[in-house]
């Protein structure tokens, strides 16, 4: 009952009487469901490793649009596949509306703050994020970001700024943190720093295709001037550059505690924002085949925690009629809404993500759940 008070609520704050409807028209999709092998895990089991997936504006109704026009009524997703579900309350400090900046914060802290600020309090106080904190206790650290790597979600896990827009200055950030492997866009803002001494930087789709890993370095990645766009077939996809990272993180933490990764399918927001259900399509069939490809992962490795949420919702998308092979949708904004958005988990741990939380509680559960407290302090080399 709390949660069906809150999304009404939600529902009336998400409404834009500035923004006109668009509707869209598309045909069901075809593709075969992959199915994958979907094993269980003793509640007892500890995880060395989290990842954590962001489908930025992926919205609950972004995954059953999505569902639908990849592969119809009856096709499965791997995120549909997921043993254990819920559903997560997303506004931030200052508003009833959160942004992807107050929303990463919530994630990488625990804490609530203001619409903008990244890893900072409502006054501007830096708040110590999870991959620092994981650093003190032997982990590595990796991100993966299809925007560039100083976008919102990816940097409230190293900056401290009160506005996401000085990626500049969050570059800067980067550079001296504690992340060891970051591939997503953002060329722009790295130009005029000089790094060559810390990072192996990788430039192009066939760069990353042939890194070895061989050299103890850390990986930088930058494939774009800003966001990774599909027109430019030179560009990696999701998935590509998240097997990179976990083979990255997996062969630089064999004598660590572990090892924690955020990939974030940055674009589903954009097609949002931009109400356009085939670019929304072409994203979410990446972040969905990058979810296949770490369900496999987990199967063989065992050791890893997967969770899957979203920041927020994007575009207030409604599915409004079904007929034959057709279905319309409808757009309602432009902007962000405060509806819930969903959480799935796979792997030891996951069992903790299959209720109703805030997004501050999932900083907390993460911390739980690999027993952060009594982990020995360390360096992993």
């Amino acid at each position: 009952m709390k949660l069906l008070i809150f999304f009404l609520t939600a529902s009336l704050f998400s409404f834009d009487i500035t923004a006109k409807s668009k509707e869209e028209v598309f045909i069901l999709g075809q593709q075969e469901t992959e199915t994958y092998k979907i094993e269980k895990f003793n509640s007892s089991i500890k995880p060395k490793n989290i990842i954590l997936m962001i489908g930025d504006g992926m919205g609950l109704n972004q995954v059953e649009v999505s569902r639908l026009g990849i592969g119809g009524v009856d096709y499965k997703l791997a995120i549909d596949q997921l043993p254990f579900r819920g559903l997560v309350t997303t506004f931030s400090n200052n508003n009833s509306i959160t942004d992807s900046a107050a929303a990463a914060t919530a994630w990488a802290t625990g804490k609530k703050t203001n619409n903008k600020f990244l890893s900072v309090s409502p006054n501007k106080k830096n708040i110590i994020t999870i991959t620092e904190l994981l650093a003190q206790k032997g982990y590595k650290n990796g991100l993966v970001a299809t925007s560039s790597i100083t976008h919102a979600t990816p940097a409230a896990f190293y900056a401290h700024v009160d506005n996401r827009y000085k990626e500049q200055k969050i570059a800067k950030q980067f550079l001296e943190s504690n992340i060891d492997i970051a591939l997503g866009g953002g060329a722009e803002f790295f130009r005029k720093l000089n790094f060559s001494d810390k990072y192996i930087l990788l430039k192009s789709r066939q760069d990353l295709m042939a890194h070895q890993n061989e050299e103890n370095k850390k990986l930088l990645g930058l494939f774009a001037e800003d966001g990774i766009m599909r027109t430019d077939k030179d560009m990696p996809s999701q998935a590509e550059m998240t097997d990179l990272a976990l083979d990255y993180l997996v062969k630089s933490t064999e004598s660590c505690n572990g090892f924690f990764l955020m990939s974030e399918g940055s674009q589903i927001d954009w097609a949002g924002h931009a109400n356009n259900i085939q670019y929304l399509f072409a994203e979410f069939n990446d972040f969905d085949q990058t979810v296949g490809k770490l369900i496999n992962f987990i199967n063989t490795d065992k050791e890893t925690l997967l969770i899957i949420t979203a920041d927020h919702e994007t575009g207030g998308l409604q599915l409004v009629d079904k007929l034959d092979n057709k279905v319309k949708i409808k757009w309602t904004t432009k902007n962000h809404t405060a509806v819930p958005v969903g959480i799935y988990a796979y792997g030891p741990g996951a069992e903790l993500f299959s209720e109703e939380m805030d997004n501050t509680d999932i900083f907390y559960k993460m911390i739980e759940v690999i027993d952060y407290e009594n982990a020995a302090d360390g360096v992993c080399q």
